[in-house]
């Protein structure tokens, strides 16, 4: 028998959280007088169709903006495409004061929020026809961010802002815009090529990355954010796709580790976003590997260090749930790790995440269990919430002591549940999905979308 001492379980009420990975469903007011006159009557907005479904309208196009974006508080057997409409989700996820108090329900101090229907990187943007009006409209979000979501409650929300990746040279100064207002986050795609646009080796992008490096702004690049899903074949179960979805950041990580970006812009800093870190000490251990083989002849050069080493100069690692990984994370490194809750995606784990963290820090010291779950987020997105809020207001206990009112779910079934009679495919979903970026991959599956399943 060890005689070792061990490191007492962590209670959750004593942490503090602070997620770097949650969504918010748009409000259908949010354009409201943020455009000028002339563009006013173009701006995206909320319609209703016959069938009573809720869809974003801009340029003509329709966007889904529901269905497995917005499940928190909904029972499984109601997970899908569905729902479909604002009064059919939590207030939390389209309402900022709502979100607060389902943040204090959940535990979580602050929360950075990726968008829905624009998309991770801004495609729906940036596939508008008029770049003059997406620019507009673009920079509209990101001040509707700032100022009405971000801002309405000072220490809760870390900002993020949506670049116009049609021009780098806009990027570049949407970026130092941002900046200037306080913003050090910025979302992206994890693959730009599969947008249609120059990869990240090229130096195209160059403008963008001056700026990211001088501003310090952390580039966060989110799962999906390439408008594709990873699958093997169409025919597979839909949960093979979610299963394997996170291990797309992975070839993100080894794209950018290896490319010029991190070499010739050293202040630069990537946010692997829901891509999980078990992989990572593998990962890393291979690419050492291939360098220690491979660089003489392939030109590679990290400047005397391995690439292990300059990895963690310039990647953050993000996960929701990860005992794997974090039994693995003095191979991947405390100080670059940080949390997510997802809410209000079907991943989440709201409003139980203080449990589910604290069942997977094992023998984590309390210095390593603070990194991780918000001294990290901090540092690196430049973020103080204690200068708003006290710390001791800031744990799970205090939050939600100020959340007794919550009703934190599951609801009840809207209508009887009829299991599927087999494992739903990817065909399935895009059969159902009618989502403008889906039209690509749902053509080269053979599929047509709003076709009955």
């Amino acid at each position: 028998m060890s005689t070792q001492p061990r490191t007492p379980p962590v209670d959750p009420n004593e942490l503090t959280i602070v997620s770097v990975d949650d969504h918010l469903v748009e409000p259908p007011t949010m354009f409201e007088g943020r455009l000028s006159a002339k563009l006013a009557d173009r701006a995206p907005r909320v319609i209703e169709r016959p069938d009573g479904r809720e869809m974003w309208l801009f340029e003509g196009v329709e966007i889904p903006n529901f269905g497995l974006n917005a499940v928190s508080g909904r029972p499984q057997e109601e997970y899908g495409i569905e729902p479909t409409r604002f009064d059919e989700i939590r207030a939390g996820c389209w309402d900022v004061n709502a979100r607060v108090d389902d943040m204090n329900a959940g535990g979580t101090l602050a929360s950075l929020c990726f968008p829905s229907f624009p998309q991770f990187a801004g495609q729906i943007f940036a596939n508008t026809e008029d770049k003059a009006l997406a620019l507009a409209v673009l920079q509209a979000y990101n001040d509707w961010h700032i100022e009405e979501w971000a801002g309405a409650h000072p220490g809760r929300f870390i900002p993020l802002s949506l670049t116009p990746y049609w021009d780098p040279e806009l990027m570049a100064a949407e970026v130092r815009r941002v900046a200037a207002r306080g913003v050090r986050a910025v979302t992206w795609s994890e693959n730009p090529e599969k947008l249609g646009v120059p990869s990240f080796h090229s130096d195209h992008w160059d403008p963008f990355w001056r700026a990211c490096d001088d501003e310090a702004m952390v580039v966060c690049l989110h799962i999906g954010s390439s408008s594709a899903v990873k699958l093997p074949s169409a025919d597979a179960p839909f949960t093979t796709m979610m299963t394997l979805q996170p291990t797309a950041v992975m070839d993100t990580a080894a794209d950018l580790l290896w490319s010029r970006v991190i070499r010739e812009f050293p202040n630069i800093r990537f946010a692997l976003s829901e891509g999980s870190i078990g992989w990572i000490p593998y990962l890393l251990e291979r690419a050492d590997y291939v360098y220690e083989h491979h660089s003489r002849w392939t030109g590679s050069d990290f400047g005397g260090r391995l690439p292990s080493e300059v990895f963690k100069d310039h990647f953050l690692a993000c996960f929701i749930e990860d005992a794997a990984g974090l039994r693995l994370l003095d191979l991947i490194g405390a100080d670059i790790v940080c949390v997510e809750t997802d809410y209000p995606h079907s991943d989440s784990t709201w409003p139980h995440s203080p449990e589910r963290l604290a069942a997977t820090f094992g023998n984590l010291s309390r210095a390593s269990i603070d990194a991780i779950t918000h001294r990290n987020a901090m540092l690196h997105f430049g973020f103080d919430p204690f200068g708003s809020i006290d710390p001791a207001d800031a744990t799970v206990a205090a939050l939600r002591a100020k959340a007794t009112h919550v009703d934190v779910g599951p609801t009840a079934l809207r209508r009887p549940f009829t299991p599927p009679d087999r494992p739903l495919t990817l065909t399935d979903m895009l059969l159902r999905a009618e989502h403008p970026l889906l039209d690509e991959q749902a053509a080269a599956e053979g599929v047509a979308q709003g076709e009955p399943a």
